[in-house]
C-alpha cells in the first residue's frame, strides 16, 4: 500500500500508534490489526475498515441532456434497506427526472442546474447508516434564457 500509507512516528511516544491511508481505494476495505510490544508487554488491537464510493456513469465530462447514472456502493456487510439521494443538503424526490434503483440514481436529461453536491445515504438492515458525496460537474450553456444580448456601442459583451 507504500506511499499510500504512513505512521506518524512523533505520535509513537505518545501512545498514538495510529495508521493513515490516503487516498482510500475500494480495496482497502477489511480487517486491520496493530500490535505494539513494549517491554515485556503485547498490545493488538483490530480496527474494520469500510469504503463507500460513488461513481459516475458515464466518466467525466457530463454533458448537458446526456443521460446520467450515479451509483453508491459500500463494503458494508449488511442487507441494504434504503438508498435515499440528496443534492446541496436537500433530499431527492425520486420520480420523473430522478429514478433510484438499487443504489444508484439514474438523471436522464441533467441540466446545468443538477451540477454541485450529490450524497447518497445508504440505510442497512442493521440500521447503520453510511453516506458518501461525490461532486457532479456538467458542461453546457448556463447563459439566459433568452439568446439575445443587447450591449452599448463601445462597451464589451460577454
Amino acid at each position: 500500500m507504500r506511499p499510500r500509507v504512513s505512521v506518524q512516528d512523533s505520535d509513537l511516544r505518545n501512545g498514538n500508534f495510529s495508521l493513515r491511508i490516503d487516498p482510500v481505494r475500494s480495496e482497502d476495505a477489511g480487517l486491520y490489526e496493530a500490535r505494539v510490544a513494549y517491554n515485556r508487554e503485547i498490545k493488538s488491537c483490530q480496527v474494520e475498515l469500510g469504503v463507500i464510493t460513488v461513481t459516475l456513469s458515464p466518466p467525466s465530462p457530463v454533458v448537458e441532456h446526456e443521460p446520467l447514472l450515479l451509483s453508491c456502493n459500500s463494503s458494508h456487510r449488511a442487507t441494504l434497506v434504503e438508498t435515499r439521494w440528496f443534492h446541496n443538503g436537500h433530499l431527492v424526490p425520486t420520480s420523473g427526472t430522478f429514478c433510484s434503483l438499487h443504489g444508484t440514481l439514474s438523471i436522464r436529461r441533467p441540466a446545468m442546474s443538477d451540477a454541485g453536491s450529490w450524497r447518497c445515504q445508504l440505510r442497512y438492515s442493521n440500521d447503520e447508516i453510511i453516506s458518501a458525496t461525490y461532486n457532479l460537474q456538467i458542461l453546457g450553456f448556463d447563459g439566459p434564457a433568452n439568446p439575445v444580448v443587447y450591449a452599448a456601442a463601445g462597451s464589451a459583451a460577454d
